[in-house]
């Protein structure tokens, strides 16, 4: 009887439990930096974000999460600027998808030398935070971006053991 309680247990050990949905509503660039003013924005910054979307969706899956369709609130999505500033926009959409959490990340540059990444899951019931993390990153590269979004998610979400 006991080892069957420790293997029913281990089967439900991990960051993921079975049936914990997602609502990913994306990373928003913000741009504050006097460079965008001069020349527009850089498709570079525009292909990184959806690289740091990509790494995230990826990770979520691989670790047992469900993201979840976004379609049925796309019009919603669509009216709104930064799903993390959204005065709870993100948990009530997350609610109507009848998903578990809502996560959502933002990047802000403030020159190609200093940008700030964050990312953040709260409960999409409470609106409580349940896990986010924000990291400053130097130098505005694929590498220094993908660096940064590994960071969040190795020391935030999913613990990984140091080799």
């Amino acid at each position: 009887m006991l080892t069957r309680a420790i293997i029913l247990a281990l089967m439900f050990c991990g960051t993921a439990q079975a049936g914990e949905t997602v609502a990913f509503f994306g990373i928003t660039f913000l741009d504050s930096s006097l460079q965008t003013a001069e020349l527009g924005q850089d498709p570079d910054e525009i292909a990184r974000i959806a690289m740091l979307e990509e790494m995230v969706r990826d990770r979520f899956t691989e670790e047992g999460y469900e993201l979840l369709d976004l379609a049925p609130v796309a019009e919603d999505l669509d009216r709104i600027v930064n799903p993390a500033k959204c005065y709870g926009c993100d948990t009530r959409m997350a609610t109507r998808l009848g998903a578990d959490y809502a996560l959502v990340g933002e990047v802000q540059k403030t020159s190609n030398l200093i940008l700030s990444m964050n990312l953040q899951m709260r409960d999409a019931a409470s609106g409580d935070m349940v896990k986010g993390r924000v990291v400053d990153i130097r130098s505005n590269t694929d590498e220094s971006w993908q660096r940064g979004m590994r960071y969040i998610l190795k020391t935030t979400f999913f613990r990984e053991e140091e080799e």
